[in-house]
């Protein structure tokens, strides 16, 4: 892997432990790695991006999303999340098989790097399949083996969900790509027993893995699952020592003060995902009780068939202005909802010692963005720049472990033009359906 020089950089916003902000700073990589900043000697043989007129900063960090997805996107319009369901699982079970999953995710894996988003916890099926497509766009793609009680539309059985879970660290390290940590991603606890969750639980702590599910999305959930059990999604995840595991809250909408307690207790965090949340009527975190409770917060977009894109920056705008509503516009901190979209995302996702801030031995998971558009002037203050005014078309280049993936707003590992060729014809297949 080639060494690059970041040059000139008119800001790197670090995302570090005192959210500095460099100026006119010049940033190192070496074999995918931050090797220096600001570095006093010149550098024979490297790469040169000249950051003039940029800002360098931490890529963002998309913590629930279902990427495959994409080729749904605008086909469950107008309803909330059951309804959202009821549409959705006709037209995945109608097309949905493991090469469509792949040009999904490769499809949405273009779109989230040309925005920024250079990392992704992704919950789908068929996940050696879009691991495979997504790596090869250049995301840091993090999938897992899905568990449900019933048959998915991959049609395997409880067991062969158990065998691909202990097969499924073979098959990443085959695939390749960037690192990620391993993965248990059980549905949630409305479509997995108390008896499969705790079997999941078992087989995660033998093999050191990390769980992610949907957990109280919507009071209909909580309502169903207290019908069912006698508790709170949080309650049965502790009760089958799910939460034993390193977990990620998929939403986290409607968590109880106990159930807050119970999570900071077994580390679990939460994947804030405000578009969606909102689209599909499930209801507002409020993520500033979370985080003065000492939870970790991510922020993610959710799939595309509910949010419709994967676009991280409207994410942290809507974080922030929701934050305004629910407290006042006197408790929003930009520099905590950028944190949100990157270190604390990483923290959330086990990846805090790899990436999401702009450190000496970090690997280089950066972004780019273009200060030169009108809507970026004048900037009187960097961080509210960031959540207020930046969009995903300001970001010029992106790199992930130091592989330059995006270069001057183009995809650097996939040809644009016969992906959308291959998208156009497999959707065709759902015309029946509409």
């Amino acid at each position: 892997m080639r060494s690059v020089l970041i040059t000139n950089a008119k800001y790197v916003v670090t995302s570090n432990s005192t959210n500095e902000i460099l100026e006119s700073a010049t940033i190192l990589v070496r074999d995918g790695v931050i090797s220096e900043i600001n570095p006093t000697s010149v550098h024979e043989g490297v790469e040169v991006f000249d950051a003039s007129g940029h800002l360098i900063m931490p890529g963002l960090i998309n913590s629930h999303t279902h990427l495959a997805m994409s080729l749904l996107r605008g086909w469950a319009e107008g309803v909330d999340l059951q309804g959202f369901l009821e549409r959705v699982w006709a037209a995945e079970g109608a097309i949905m098989d493991p090469e469509t999953c792949a040009l999904g995710t490769e499809l949405a894996a273009g779109e989230a790097l040309l925005g920024g988003t250079t990392t992704a916890l992704d919950m789908y099926f068929h996940p050696t399949a879009t691991h495979r497509a997504a790596v090869q766009v250049g995301l840091r793609h993090i999938a897992g083996p899905i568990f449900l009680d019933f048959e998915g539309i991959d049609g395997l059985k409880w067991p062969d969900r158990i065998a691909l879970a202990k097969n499924w660290p073979a098959s990443a390290a085959e695939i390749g790509g960037p690192h990620i940590p391993l993965y248990f991603m059980p549905h949630s606890t409305y479509t997995d027993s108390p008896e499969h969750l705790a079997e999941v639980a078992k087989l995660g702590n033998e093999m050191g893995a990390r769980v992610h599910l949907h957990v109280s999305e919507t009071l209909m959930e909580n309502d169903d699952v207290r019908t069912r059990f006698g508790k709170t999604p949080t309650e049965v995840l502790r009760d089958t020592k799910i939460l034993d595991l390193p977990t990620v809250f998929g939403h986290g909408v409607h968590l109880s003060d106990s159930d807050i307690e119970i999570s900071l207790a077994k580390s679990a965090s939460v994947a804030h995902c405000p578009g969606s949340n909102l689209k599909l009527n499930s209801g507002v975190a409020d993520i500033m009780k979370y985080k003065s409770a000492g939870l970790k917060v991510g922020l993610g977009t959710d799939g595309c068939s509910s949010s419709n894109d994967l676009d991280m920056w409207a994410v942290i705008r809507l974080a922030a202005h929701l934050v305004s509503l629910n407290h006042g516009a006197k408790a929003v901190d930009a520099a905590s909802i950028i944190r949100s979209a990157t270190i604390e995302s990483a923290e959330a996702l086990g990846l805090g010692d790899r990436v999401g801030s702009v450190e000496v031995g970090k690997e280089a998971d950066l972004i780019a963005v273009d200060l030169s558009a009108l809507h970026l002037m004048p900037i009187h203050d960097v961080m509210a720049l960031l959540v207020y005014a930046v969009g995903r078309a300001d970001v010029s280049d992106v790199w992930v472990a130091g592989d330059r993936v995006v270069r001057n707003r183009i995809l650097t590992h996939v040809d644009t033009l016969s992906l959308s060729t291959r998208v156009a014809e497999r959707v065709k297949a759902l015309d029946s359906l509409k």
